[in-house]
């Protein structure tokens, strides 16, 4: 069977990937001030984060409209699958979803798939390439959806940002009861619980936050041998690898792939910030 997986543009992919054609990114919009832009194959990252840091605002973000999945959709294949970020981050699953039914009102009967990764960036990674691997496999249609839905369920996600203001100034720490004031240098650890951000840990000071972080990819990641480790960072590859370094010399992952954050990932994690995937 033929099949075509899209990830909004949140999620990372490997650069061999880029111009494989079974993958689609469906861009998300990116807003900082006059500053407009989607988060597309030209996103500039450097230029990026210069505009976030001279702006004296929050950046926003805006979500593919129904109509941009379903020209997705359209393309001649048996099997569609959209992996978007968080439910609770974005509105990117509602509009897929609301793609997938405008799309079967329209053309008729058609096997999509909608999966909230309940994550983010290296989240939606991880989904994408675990549903590469079913359909290789040969597996049916409802066969993957039901496996693809148990694998989300399974994925950790950690981060450690030098700055969380984008994301408490756009309502998105609302699950999270309190925060000690950066000038303190606490650093905090924080992760998903289905699909909510959560902390986790708190240290004094990035090199600790990130040690805290591997420490607890180490521990509670079941049979890390049949996981891929994904770090991705915004514009801090040393701590990145610092971090696989932490964690591989506990844990034997199969894979562990670092990459670089896109548009909208680069504006909720802000320069050097770390995210862990298992």
């Amino acid at each position: 069977m033929s099949y075509k997986i899209i990830l909004d543009s949140c999620g990372e992919l490997p650069e061999e990937l880029l111009s494989d054609k079974r993958f689609e990114r469906v861009p998300l919009g990116l807003e900082v001030g006059e500053y407009q832009i989607l988060d597309d194959e030209s996103f500039n990252q450097a230029e990026f984060l210069k505009k976030v840091a001279e702006y004296p605002k929050c950046p926003k973000s805006s979500c593919p409209s129904p109509e941009r999945f379903v020209e997705s959709f359209r393309e001649p294949v048996d099997h569609v699958y959209v992996v978007t970020l968080s439910s609770h981050l974005s509105g990117s699953y509602n509009s897929a979803e609301l793609g997938r039914k405008l799309y079967l009102e329209k053309y008729g009967k058609k096997e999509i798939h909608v999966v909230d990764s309940e994550s983010a960036s290296g989240g939606e990674t991880q989904i994408a390439l675990k549903l590469v691997e079913l359909e290789e496999a040969g597996l049916s249609f409802q066969e993957i959806v039901k496996r693809i839905e148990a694998f989300r369920d399974s994925v950790h996600t950690y981060f450690v940002l030098d700055n969380l203001e984008t994301l408490r100034k756009n309502g998105r720490l609302s699950g999270v009861k309190a925060l000690v004031a950066s000038t303190l240098n606490i650093k905090p650890v924080m992760g998903a619980d289905k699909g909510e951000i959560i902390q986790r840990s708190q240290t004094i000071g990035i090199k600790k936050a990130l040690g805290k972080m591997a420490e607890l990819v180490s521990s509670e990641v079941l049979k890390p041998e049949e996981r891929r480790l994904i770090i991705t960072h915004c514009n801090a590859p040393e701590r990145a690898k610092q971090v696989r370094d932490m964690v591989m010399a506990k844990t034997a992952f199969k894979e562990c792939i670092i990459m670089d954050t896109r548009g909208i990932s680069s504006m909720y994690a802000n320069e050097g910030g770390v995210i862990v995937t298992a």
